[in-house]
């Protein structure tokens, strides 16, 4: 605790005033966020922002939110998946922290707004996520993008759904993806490593919490085995495009993201890995209480996606 980050601190106890979430329904956990008043915070400049509606499986439909930084294009692209364990959590999450990354990165955000357990269990996000991939890059040239720039990238659950559009790409031989960027990504559902039992309690994402999310999203034993829903499960994750890892050090995700960036190294995969130190789990997309932090971070990627562009006009 004496390494907390002061702002850390004063997340944390109001974050502990609220009733233990893992206790609540998830309507119930979602209608206790949605009381919680908007707090205004700086907004990068950008050229535009718009919501559209995107066709994903089964006639179903899902909202993107397309941010465009200013300048001529066509801009490299991301595509972004917020957090909230599969169960909370929308496009006004990551809002700001996706405006920010527009705008230092100069990439065209596509933020994801795909369906939520438990009404749309695993893998129903996972097919979300990766229908919103396919229509960025079959679309690239309608929202001012080049459809051979594709990072992937996200917060936690957005984090994990990251992980699984490179794998999946993969396998199904789909878009091409040119970096990930893994935010304190869920990687594995057993809930049994040091920083969980470190940071069980009292840090925000409780690792009762964190069961709480896994047992709405997935549908038993055999789901949390599986690669789309825990990457760490993965067999082979070699050829999967450069990664840049950020864990948090008071998270009780740290441990299974430095992991992943590990397992994806050992198969020769290019990472890049920072441990946050001070900062607990949600900050990335807390720009009310960490904005410094989150555009130091932002800079990070930013700096980390101009090497791999570079890397890939070199070859």
């Amino acid at each position: 605790m004496a390494n907390l980050d002061p702002q850390a601190k004063v997340y944390l106890e109001a974050f502990n005033q609220m009733p233990a979430l893992h206790s609540m329904e998830a309507q119930a956990v979602r209608d206790l966020f949605a009381l919680v008043p908007p707090v205004e915070v700086e907004l990068a400049p950008l050229a535009s922002v718009e919501d559209r509606l995107i066709p994903v499986g089964n006639d179903a439909e899902i909202n993107v939110r397309i941010y465009t930084p200013e300048g001529e294009g066509p801009f490299p692209l991301f595509v972004y998946y917020h957090g909230g364990g599969w169960v909370i959590g929308d496009l006004e999450t990551a809002d700001a922290s996706c405006r920010m990354i527009a705008n230092r990165t100069e990439r065209v955000v596509v933020s994801v707004d795909y369906r939520l357990a438990p009404e749309y269990k695993f893998p129903v996000p996972v097919e979300d996520s990766y229908a919103a991939l396919k229509w960025v890059k079959e679309h690239a040239a309608e929202i001012n993008g080049n459809a051979s720039k594709i990072v992937v990238g996200g917060d936690s659950a957005g984090g994990n759904l990251s992980a699984a559009m490179t794998l999946l790409s993969k396998d199904e031989k789909g878009p091409e993806i040119e970096g990930q960027i893994l935010i304190y990504p869920v990687t594995s559902l057993t809930y049994d490593t040091k920083s969980y039992f470190e940071f069980q309690q009292g840090f925000g994402l409780d690792r009762d919490l964190m069961i709480w999310f896994g047992n709405y999203y997935i549908n038993g034993e055999e789901d949390a085995k599986n690669k789309l829903a825990a990457p760490l499960e993965a067999e082979d994750v070699s050829g999967l495009p450069p990664a840049y890892v950020i864990t948090a050090e008071y998270d009780v995700l740290r441990d299974e993201g430095q992991a992943y960036a590990e397992k994806l190294r050992n198969a020769g995969v290019q990472v890049e890995t920072i441990c946050e130190e001070g900062l607990v789990h949600g900050y990335f997309t807390n720009m009310a209480v960490f904005p410094d932090r989150i555009k130091a971070s932002i800079s990070n990627i930013a700096e980390f996606l101009n090497t791999i562009n570079k890397e890939v006009r070199q070859s």
